[in-house]
């Protein structure tokens, strides 16, 4: 399967508290966390690649535009759609959108980077500071 503009996938989950902002850090109320928006629409784009890629291959985010337009409490789902909407050699580009029972709650672009796990692996080790 080739890689492809117009390559989409869909996940559905369901708000917990552990997903919450006031537990992850990001705030001190029980809602949806950015952070964890923004984590769901990465693996959604990563889904929607995932049957073109090669052997070793895999895909990094290197950029996150998203507006997270309203609040998600606790046990509500949420459905996040990520398309493919722009290749440039390595460099992919996203459209993703997120809405719960009542509407959207955020939208944004993605962009992804495919990698040689292998070696992306050994460089991010070389990276690693003696103690």
């Amino acid at each position: 399967m080739e890689l492809v503009p117009g390559m989409e996938a869909q996940l559905t989950v369901t708000v917990t508290e552990a997903m919450c902002a006031r537990v992850v850090g990001s705030g001190s109320l029980d809602v949806l966390a950015t952070p964890m928006l923004i984590a769901f629409m990465e693996k959604a784009a990563c889904q929607a690649i995932a049957p073109a890629l090669g052997e070793g291959e895999t895909s990094v985010g290197t950029r996150m535009n998203m507006d997270h337009l309203a609040p998600t409490p606790v046990g509500a789902k949420v459905t996040v759609q990520a398309r493919l909407t722009a290749r440039d050699r390595r460099a992919l580009t996203f459209s993703v959108e997120a809405s719960d029972e009542t509407g959207c709650i955020g939208r944004g672009e993605h962009s992804r980077f495919l990698v040689q796990a292998g070696p992306f692996m050994e460089k991010a080790g070389a990276r690693r500071t003696s103690v």
